[in-house]
């Protein structure tokens, strides 16, 4: 075999491994995500059921000035992320998440965290993409990243691999 035959079929296996995970998009906005009627959680003064992916919901949660989110299963089973223990500064979440799918199957969200750190000036923000993984039984933060320099394919590489990541803050 030739090196340009190695060549073809290395990017064959590459391109078929990354075809099998892919992205969509759903919506945060209290435009789009439906009041609930029930009476909030303590300390919460909004939440609003967010509409999700393959059976998934999300629900989005503000109290404080500060915003987060908790994963709805199909199973119905909630599962707090707790994005206040990222950081306790007021916050506000990005405008849509990301799902990662395996073979259609979500496996990880992404969601961008801006948090207002300096109290003395309000348009300091620092953005963060948040990436928690997602399954029937289980969903927890397990990468928050920082950095600006290619923070997209950042996410979305440790998204891709979060399954096989322990969570960032466990359940006590």
């Amino acid at each position: 075999m030739n090196s340009l035959s190695l060549i073809i079929i290395l990017l064959a296996v590459v391109t078929i491994g990354r075809a099998q995970i892919s992205s969509v998009y759903t919506s945060l906005s209290t435009k789009v995500c439906k009041e609930l009627k029930s009476a909030p959680d303590e300390g919460t003064e909004y939440q609003g059921e967010c509409p999700g992916i393959g059976g998934y919901k999300l629900r989005f949660l503000e109290g404080d000035l500060r915003q987060s989110i908790d994963v709805i299963a199909p199973n119905k089973k909630k599962f707090q992320l707790a994005f206040w223990n990222i950081s306790g500064a007021f916050s506000h979440l990005g405008p849509r998440a990301e799902w990662r799918l395996k073979k259609g199957v979500p496996v990880a969200l992404i969601v961008r965290l801006n948090t207002h750190e300096d109290p003395e000036d309000p348009k300091k923000i620092k953005s963060s993409l948040i990436v928690a993984k997602i399954s029937r039984t289980e969903a927890c933060v397990t990468h928050v990243v920082e950095s600006p320099a290619e923070q997209n394919n950042v996410a979305r590489h440790f998204a891709d691999k979060a399954a096989d990541t322990p969570c960032k803050f466990p359940e006590e």
